[in-house]
């Protein structure tokens, strides 16, 4: 089996907010590789593995990082692959990172989700995949349906919570 994503780290302190983009991607059944690399610590390892990314069937790279988080940059900077950049809140609530991942000169996008949202930031490289892949667009199509069931579920649940002034 071959990653066709790759989960991307400034350190292993980040692990607990990618393991939500971890989880969805296993749960699709989505080969993927998880691994940390830093744009500061280790600048030629994060060039060698953006050049390379593509050639060993890469799709999507998924890269997180907080406080500066010129990772997901750099990275979209070596490569065609698309980039999804996940802020890590780590100081200043992670505005930080936020703004320095979205920020990106024309020409080196890098798609930006919210502070902290791995889980988003794995369903939008499943929805890039599933543009070529009818069988991984039917599994997040019942993904999405699952969603929509849990939340008429649980306003069926709150249709039992009583207080003396609900209406419903």
């Amino acid at each position: 089996m071959k990653p066709i994503v790759s989960i991307i780290m400034g350190s292993t302190s980040d692990l607990p907010i990618m393991e939500k983009a971890a989880q969805l991607l296993n749960e699709l059944h989505v080969p993927f590789e998880m691994n940390a690399l830093s744009a500061h610590r280790t600048p030629e390892a994060v060039e060698d593995f953006a050049r390379n990314a593509q050639g060993r069937g890469i799709q999507v790279i998924i890269a997180a990082a907080g406080m500066a988080a010129h990772l997901p940059g750099v990275i979209a900077a070596s490569t065609t692959v698309p980039v999804i950049g996940v802020p890590i809140k780590s100081t200043l609530e992670g505005m930080d990172a936020l703004l320095a991942i979205v920020q990106m000169p024309p020409g080196i996008p890098v798609a930006t989700v919210g502070i902290n949202a791995a889980m988003n930031a794995a369903i939008l490289a499943v929805q890039m995949l599933a543009l070529s892949d009818e069988e991984l667009a039917q599994k997040f199509t019942v993904y999405k349906e699952n969603l929509k069931k849990k939340i008429e579920k649980a306003n069926e649940e709150l249709k039992e919570v009583k207080y003396e002034y609900k209406t419903n």
